[in-house]
C-alpha cells in the first residue's frame, strides 16, 4: 500500500510541477510549436463529443486525452480509425487523411500494455519556387507524418488509475526530415456507488525541442572568385505543443433499458495555443448504442476576424456495439464523429474496434 501511494505521489507531484511550464505560454508564442499534429484527435469515439473524456476515457480511446483510461481494457482490444481532416475550401478535394491503429493487451492482473500508430497523408502538393509561386511546372512532393506511441496503464486501486505514454515523432519530405519524442502522463479517479463520478488529469507532449535537417536546406551559388560553393541553412528548434487537461464527468443511470446519460466537462491549457473549455453529453441505450455531442470553446471562436483556429467547436457522433455471439463478451464497435470547421470543410471520422 505504501508503494502505491508513493507512485501516486510521484505522478501527482510531477504533474503539478509541470503545470507552470504549460501555463507559461503567451501570445508571442502562439503558433510557434512543432509537431502540432499531436493536438489532433484521430479517434472517432472521443472526437464525437469534442475530446471531453479526460475523466472517462476507456480502452484504446484513452491514447489521446488521458492514457490512464487504457487500464480499463478488459483482455485485448484492437482499433482502427480514419479521419478526413478539414476537407479543404469549398470546391477543393480533401486536405489530409489521418489513419490511426492501436492495440491494447492486459499483461498483468492490473496492468495494460498498449501501442498505437498515427499517420497523416496530404497527397501530392505542387512544388513552388521564387520564380514559380503558383507551382505546376516543378513537380510535386508528399510530406510524411507518423507518431508511434507505446504506453502502460495500471489500476492502483479500484478507484485510482494511472498511465504513461512514450511517443516517437517523425516528420519529413524526400530531402528534409525531423524526429523527436515526448511523454504523456495521466491519472483518473473513480468514485460513487456505481462508479458514476469520475475525475481525470493528464499532461501531454512533454519532451525536448525538435528540428529538421537534410539536403533540402542546402543551396549552390558562385562566389566572387567564380567558384561553385554549397551552403546550408540552419533549422530552428521547435518546442512540442505541451498541454494540460483536467476533466470531470458524471453518469446518470436509468434502470429501464440500461440507459445512461453522461455529462462531462473539461479544460485544456495549451502552451502555444489558446486555452479550450469543452462540455459534452453522451446517451447510451442497452449498452449497444451511444449518441454524443460536444462543444469546444476558446476565446474569439465566434469571430471570423479574430478566430485562430479553423475548428468552430461543434462535434457530434455515435457508436454501435455489436456482440459476437449471444453469450460472448467479445464485440465489434463501430464509431462515427463529425467536427465543424470554417472556412474549411468539417472533419469526418469513422472507426472500428474489436474487443475481447
Amino acid at each position: 500500500m505504501k508503494k502505491i501511494f508513493r507512485i501516486i505521489a510521484v505522478v501527482v507531484l510531477t504533474t503539478v510541477l509541470s503545470v507552470p511550464a504549460v501555463l507559461a505560454g503567451n501570445d508571442d508564442r502562439r503558433g510557434t510549436a512543432g509537431a502540432t499534429e499531436l493536438l489532433i484527435n484521430p479517434w472517432a469515439r472521443s472526437a464525437g463529443w469534442g475530446g471531453v473524456n479526460t475523466a472517462c476515457a476507456r480502452g484504446l480511446d484513452a491514447f489521446y486525452m488521458n492514457i490512464a483510461g487504457l487500464s480499463f481494457t478488459e483482455k485485448m482490444e484492437v482499433s482502427y480509425s480514419n479521419t478526413s481532416w478539414l476537407g479543404g475550401k469549398t470546391g477543393l478535394t480533401s486536405g489530409a487523411s489521418i489513419n490511426a491503429f492501436a492495440l491494447g493487451v492486459r499483461v498483468f492482473d492490473k496492468g495494460v500494455l498498449g501501442v498505437s500508430v498515427m499517420t497523416m497523408n496530404f497527397g501530392d502538393i505542387d512544388i513552388t519556387t521564387y520564380n514559380s509561386p503558383e507551382g505546376g511546372n516543378n513537380g510535386t512532393f508528399s510530406p510524411s507524418v507518423m507518431n508511434l506511441n507505446v504506453a502502460y496503464a495500471h489500476s492502483f486501486t479500484a478507484s485510482i488509475h494511472g498511465g504513461v505514454n512514450i511517443k516517437i515523432i517523425s516528420e519529413g519530405t524526400a530531402d528534409i526530415s525531423g524526429s523527436g519524442f515526448g511523454l504523456d502522463a495521466g491519472i483518473q479517479y473513480v468514485t460513487g456507488e456505481n462508479d458514476e463520478l469520475k475525475f481525470g488529469i493528464s499532461l501531454k507532449n512533454i519532451g525536448p525541442a525538435m528540428s529538421f535537417s537534410g539536403t533540402g536546406f542546402s543551396f549552390q551559388f558562385v562566389n566572387e572568385n567564380n567558384n561553385n560553393m554549397t551552403a546550408e541553412y540552419r533549422s530552428g528548434e521547435m518546442e512540442l505543443p505541451t498541454c494540460f487537461n483536467i476533466g470531470l464527468s458524471y453518469d446518470f443511470l436509468i434502470d429501464k433499458w440500461d440507459q445512461k446519460i453522461t455529462l462531462a466537462g473539461g479544460f485544456t491549457s495549451n502552451a502555444f495555443l489558446k486555452d479550450n473549455f469543452v462540455v459534452g453529453l453522451e446517451y447510451g441505450l442497452l449498452n449497444r448504442v451511444q449518441l454524443r455531442c460536444g462543444y469546444v470553446y476558446q476565446n474569439d471562436i465566434f469571430s471570423d476576424a479574430n478566430r485562430t483556429t479553423a475548428i468552430t467547436g461543434l462535434a457530434a457522433g455515435g457508436s454501435v456495439n455489436i456482440p459476437l455471439g449471444k453469450d460472448s463478451k467479445s464485440s465489434v464497435v463501430l464509431d462515427y464523429a463529425y467536427r465543424s470547421a470554417s472556412p474549411m470543410k468539417g472533419s469526418h471520422s469513422i472507426g472500428a474496434s474489436l474487443k475481447f
